[in-house]
């Protein structure tokens, strides 16, 4: 197992991790098998998406805005972050992805994100 620190610097953002966890495949020499990415935070999420245009990240973000308002007049938790745990759920916690032959099976415009709500 290998921990991955992830710097975030806005309270939406999807940074992508596909190189730290291809780089581990790599450490590793693992050659077949399964990786899973798992985020053990309940405000951020996990997702595997479009990695070439940036829009996509930008549309995502804010079609789960739309979704899930940070601002909702019947949400009660104190912290006042339900919008943040509500993203999260609908990413979920984890992603798994194929490893064959040494190499991470994703599509060509695919990659692995960290999504960060809170």
């Amino acid at each position: 197992m290998k921990k991955i620190n992830v710097q975030t610097n806005r309270r939406d953002e999807m940074i992508d991790v596909t190189n730290e966890v291809h780089q581990y495949i790599k450490e590793t020499g693992i050659q077949n098998g399964t990786v899973i990415v798992y985020c053990p935070h309940t405000t951020a999420g996990m997702t595997i998406n479009e990695n070439a245009d940036p829009d996509v990240k930008r549309d995502m973000l804010r079609r789960l805005d739309e979704i899930f308002p940070w601002e909702h007049s019947k949400d009660r938790h104190m912290e006042g972050n339900t919008a943040a745990h509500m993203k999260a759920s609908y990413m979920g916690a984890s992603q798994h992805v194929l490893i064959h032959h040494g190499d991470l099976v994703l599509g060509t415009w695919q990659g692995i994100y960290f999504c960060e709500f809170d």
